[in-house]
């Protein structure tokens, strides 16, 4: 076994490591989800608090890891006799992306349950986190019903498997953790509330800290047992901590005051529902025990909502979290008569071991818990600053424009648009857009399993097995059922698919009022594609040549930054932007052969600039066609007088036209427009 890095040598990261530290104190608090960028110690830091937790007792060979002392009464492996327990060191357990949900939640043996009627139960990795650590790495990633499965297990403590009648319960209490990079995608906001505490990390700019963390990698990766042998006085001192704050846990009191702040705290900033409260509830009383205290003060509650608000604060997928803080002090102090103690800083939360810095008690006593350098404000760098032009539709050079560019325009308010969806029946990853035969959904028919029997279609597994039982010696009442009988439900539900932007940005769409409609509507399917779980990518075209701003990302937040700083001028190579896009789809095809492409076409129609630049326009679009590529055109043409030239190009595409004003969900054309495909060419 390897030897792990030490958690008390993560350079800086307090806010992470205090959050994972509260975790361990009291795991009713729900969870920890790490947001941030690649290369910032979060698995290092999950990984490195399995090894620190004190050891736990087990009843010897319980599969599901019962407790000798209250061991669970409906355990499959039960009942257990009363005897000595085993101690073994706290589980880590890690669910990967790709993981199935019979790996997740446990698998019957079908056959020996209808054969035997036995619960020949095999356990999943829920049974095995068990009184440990379930470590989700790119949780955002996650199927959704994936997510949905381990946080209703979180949440009740207990995972139930229900199969044809079967069914099977047992405990599943673990503290939850999972980390992800919002550049790949978000989470949903109904999934971001499930998790109690949320903190965002990202690597310290400060050189000399960067030395320091470079020093303690290298030193571990050049000899691990003695650079932990250095940190063990550390580490053990901080699993004494940790054991220390759980007994004191249950004497720590609530009082009116710091209740009545915390309300008063998820009020002020609108949060949805009560989870907030009480989670804020229990990380404060969490942090009270860890300092040692048994009274919850001001700066308990202070740091507590730090830590459990920002993510519920989400109203939209492109929200940033955060949390205003002024506006928090001064809502503390309103409401801090009983808790006059503090003084809302939590500069001074008990700790006299020199573990607390910053805007909160810091998580280990050890050196390596150096304060994260103050972070900038929300947005530095951010690809989302909009330049505002001095006078509106003024022309303004950018990077790499010419004279004809002009500043980007703001987008204007999102709306609810059409489904627009690929027609057939597809197979791709689970989500909302377009039918597909996927693991969930209704049931069309039954097949022979391929691989595991996951989905059993009871009724066509009877009518199989029934010609044979005269043959297979059948007795009694029960039916003999072999392997060969067995029937896999085909169900259909819906999949998520590739939604690919296509936007012009050329002179002709330059109109401050008219490229703001164009970006409202842009944002608005990006909204859309959120919600329906799909990949989005984008590709402009303008002046000579066609960009690929984004390819294809699960990050609908990274397409809305993009097109917010979008500049617009110069001719229209529409010829350029559709050989791109095709150029995108041929790769994304072999990355992702399952999941079906939308080509959503944001354009007037016209294409100037080379020679023959309307005919050269017209083959790249067959040639997307011929390919079998679901295609859209958003008809963006103003004024009186409207040549249809975005008509025409759907036509060329096999595909549909909208104008800006259709694709409104509220229009009086309807409220689902199927997506023609290559082949069903629209009537004339």
């Amino acid at each position: 076994m390897s030897t792990p890095y030490p958690f008390t040598a993560v350079v800086g990261q307090d806010d992470l490591r205090l959050a994972l530290l509260l975790n361990a104190v009291s795991p009713q608090v729900g969870g920890v989800l790490v947001r941030g960028e690649k290369g910032t110690a979060k698995s290092t830091a999950v990984r490195a608090l399995a090894a620190l937790m004190p050891e736990t007792e087990v009843v010897p060979g319980c599969r599901f890891s019962c407790d000798p002392a209250a061991p669970d009464p409906s355990c499959p492996d039960g009942p257990h006799e009363s005897r000595p327990g085993a101690r073994r060191p706290t589980a880590l357990v890690e669910l990967p992306v790709g993981a199935s949900e019979d790996r997740l939640v446990g698998a019957l043996d079908i056959e020996r349950a209808l054969a035997e009627g036995v619960k020949a139960f095999e356990p999943g990795l829920l049974a095995g986190a068990h009184r440990g650590i379930l470590y989700v790495d790119e949780v955002n990633l996650l199927n959704d019903h994936l997510v949905d499965l381990l946080l209703d297990a979180a949440a009740m403590g207990a995972s139930y498997v229900e199969r044809e009648g079967v069914s099977v319960r047992h405990a599943a209490r673990f503290l939850l953790v999972g980390t992800m990079n919002p550049e790949e995608g978000e989470l949903r906001p109904q999934l971001l509330d499930r998790f109690g505490l949320t903190v965002e990390v990202k690597a310290s700019r400060e050189p000399d800290q960067r030395v320091e963390v470079v020093r303690r990698r290298l030193a571990y990766d050049d000899a691990p047992e003695e650079f932990a042998a250095r940190w063990a006085g550390e580490e053990a001192a901080v699993r004494q901590r940790i054991m220390a704050a759980r007994e004191l846990l249950p004497s720590v009191r609530l009082g009116e005051g710091a209740l009545l702040q915390i309300a008063a705290t998820c009020g002020a900033f609108e949060v949805d529902g009560m989870r907030a409260d009480i989670v804020m509830a229990r990380t404060a009383t969490a942090l009270a025990a860890w300092a040692g205290r048994t009274d919850v003060l001001a700066e308990d509650v202070r740091q507590a909502a730090l830590l459990a608000l920002p993510h519920r604060r989400r109203r939209n997928p492109f929200d940033a979290p955060g949390l205003d803080e002024d506006k928090l002090d001064e809502t503390l102090e309103r409401f801090g008569g009983q808790n006059e103690d503090g003084d809302g800083d939590g500069d001074e939360a008990g700790n006299d071991d020199g573990d607390g810095d910053g805007d909160g008690p810091g998580p280990g006593g050890g050196p390596g818990g150096q304060p994260e350098p103050g972070d900038g404000p929300p947005g530095d760098g951010d690809v989302t600053a909009r330049p505002e032009a001095d006078e509106a539709g003024k022309p303004q050079a950018g990077p790499g424009g010419g004279a004809g560019e002009r500043a980007p325009a703001r987008a204007s308010e999102p709306f609810r648009t059409k489904v627009l969806s690929v027609p057939g029946i597809g197979e791709g990853a689970a989500g909302r857009r377009s039918r597909a035969r996927t693991d969930r959904g209704r049931t069309t028919g039954a097949r022979r399993p391929r691989g595991a029997l996951t989905k059993l279609h009871l009724a066509a597994t009877v009518r199989a097995a029934a010609p044979h039982q005269r043959v297979r010696g059948r007795s009694g009442p029960g039916l003999v059922v072999r392997r060969d009988d067995l029937r896999q439900a085909v169900r259909e539900g819906h999949e998520s698919n590739l939604v690919l932007f296509v936007v012009d940005a050329s002179g002709s769409m330059a109109a401050r009022q008219r490229m703001s409609a164009v970006k409202g509507a842009v944002l608005s399917l990006l909204l859309d594609a959120y919600q329906r779980r799909d990949k989005v990518g984008l590709v402009t075209f303008r002046g000579a040549a066609a960009e690929v701003v984004l390819p294809p990302t699960s990050s609908v937040d990274a397409a809305a930054a993009r097109l917010e700083s979008l500049p617009t001028g110069g001719r229209t190579p529409l010829a350029a932007g559709l050989l791109r896009a095709h150029d995108v789809l041929r790769v994304e095809r072999l990355r992702d052969p399952a999941r079906r492409p939308l080509v959503v076409v944001v354009t007037d129609g016209r294409a100037t600039g080379g020679p023959q630049p309307v005919a050269l326009a017209g083959r790249a679009a067959r040639l997307l066609a011929a390919e079998g590529t679901a295609s859209v055109v958003v008809d963006c043409e103003a004024g009186p007088v409207r040549l249809g030239l975005a008509g025409q190009l759907a036509g060329e595409l096999d595909g549909t036209a909208v104008t800006l004003d259709e694709l409104r969900a509220d229009s009086i054309a309807g409220l689902v427009r199927d997506v023609q495909g290559a082949g069903t060419r629209r009537a004339a």
